[in-house]
């Protein structure tokens, strides 16, 4: 069996669905290996990728837009192709997952996922570095851990032991590199 490589994801878009919405970046962040016996965090700084990209519609909501504090008509101008980000993006993961199985973990993987996973389909000349289900819920693994509903496992119901040092600050490659902490403390807290 092949180790498990966490590789951290956020994005930063502007709406909720894509293709009708735009991802306007992401970030990567290499978390942590394990191996089936002894699990490896990793520095979150270390192994990183980051991409501003282009939009692809028209269409945007304002209020997603104004959370990622990107500027949506100056990445209409120097955004990177979304084909050229993914497919970068794709070779650094099987780069650095090597014969290691690469993972994506997010909070909520679902928003994450599914912008992530649709671009590589979309847009990268070869199938996704993640298949189409090798991927980690952080939201849920804190949700087993506190033992609470799901109403109860919010980041900010994290208690102060598992929270993460670097901060929120929704830029996609920060946010991955704070995920992949989180991920280190509560993989540690069970």
């Amino acid at each position: 069996m092949r180790a498990d490589l966490y590789i951290s994801a956020d994005i930063e878009a502007d709406g909720p669905v894509p293709g009708v919405n735009s991802m306007l970046a992401f970030g990567l962040s290499v978390a942590g290996r394990f191996d089936g016996r002894m699990f490896e965090p990793q520095a979150p700084r270390a192994r990183t990728f980051y991409r501003e990209l282009r939009p692809i519609s028209e269409q945007f909501d304002a209020k997603a837009l104004a959370i990622s504090g990107l500027d949506r008509e100056a990445l209409v101008r120097r955004g990177t192709d979304p084909k050229a980000a993914v497919d970068e993006a794709s070779e650094w993961v099987v780069e650095v997952a090597g014969k290691d199985r690469a993972v994506m973990i997010a909070w909520p993987l679902a928003y994450d996922w599914l912008f992530l996973q649709w671009y590589f389909l979309t847009f990268g000349s070869a199938a996704s570095p993640f298949g189409f289900s090798s991927c980690v819920d952080m939201k849920t693994m804190f949700w087993r851990h506190a033992a609470t509903v799901l109403d109860g496992a919010g980041k900010d119901d994290i208690p102060g032991g598992l929270r993460p040092k670097a901060e929120h600050t929704h830029n996609a490659l920060d946010d991955a590199v704070e995920q992949a902490e989180l991920f280190v403390n509560l993989w540690r807290a069970d």
